[in-house]
C-alpha cells in the first residue's frame, strides 16, 4: 500500500465568504502533517485574492506559519 504526504495544497477561492475557512481547513491538513514530521512550517503564498498556496517548507521554522504575497 502506498501513502502518500501531502507537502503542498492550492486554494481556489470562489465565494469571498468562505476565504477564511478554505484558508484554515487547509493550514489545518498541513499543520496535520507538520506535526508528524516535524521538521518544516508552513509557507502560505498570495497569488492573488482567490489563489493561495499551501507548502511545507524547511525555510520556515517548525510550528510556525509564514505568509508571502507575490506581487
Amino acid at each position: 500500500m502506498n501513502s502518500q504526504v501531502i507537502e503542498c495544497l492550492e486554494v481556489l477561492v470562489t465565494e469571498p465568504g468562505q476565504r477564511y475557512e478554505l484558508l484554515d481547513e487547509a493550514e489545518a491538513r498541513l499543520r496535520q502533517v507538520s506535526m508528524s514530521q516535524r521538521c518544516a512550517g508552513i509557507m502560505v503564498t498570495r497569488h492573488d485574492p482567490s489563489r493561495y498556496m499551501f507548502e511545507l517548507s524547511a525555510t520556515v521554522p517548525f510550528g510556525e506559519t509564514w505568509e508571502q504575497t507575490l506581487s
